[in-house]
């Protein structure tokens, strides 16, 4: 069993950075995939970034590339989520979610366990 909790949300102008984190505990960290989704509201759980086992095999939605970066420290457990640039449509409840594979996946139902969530909200 794997416990994932996210964190580093908040209010932020259009422009600006943040950096979320997602600590993971239990389950064998350094051998999962590991996933950044977003859910808006009214809107669907979106895929936004992914990243291997390892480090590399990292993937964007077209939406955040050039803009975000995904990364991990396997001896910390926790993946991180740089976002520049951000924008009033980056709004929304970002998710971090482990997937029990060496490689990560843009589906969400191809994951195994998901945080409890971080609020990102981009003002004009």
């Amino acid at each position: 069993q794997v416990q994932l909790v996210d964190s580093g949300g908040g209010l932020v102008q259009a422009g600006g950075s943040l950096r979320l984190s997602c600590a993971a505990s239990g389950g064998t960290f350094s051998l999962y995939a590991m996933g950044w989704f977003r859910q808006a509201p009214g809107k669907e759980r979106e895929f936004v970034a992914r990243i291997g086992w390892n480090g590399a095999n990292t993937d964007y939605a077209d939406s955040v590339m050039g803009r975000f970066t995904i990364s991990r420290d396997n001896a910390k457990k926790t993946m991180y989520l740089q976002m520049n640039s951000l924008k009033p449509e980056d709004t929304a409840v970002y998710y971090c979610a482990v997937r029990r594979s060496l490689y990560g996946s843009r589906f969400t139902t191809e994951y195994d366990y998901w945080g409890q969530g971080t609020q990102v909200t981009v003002s004009s």
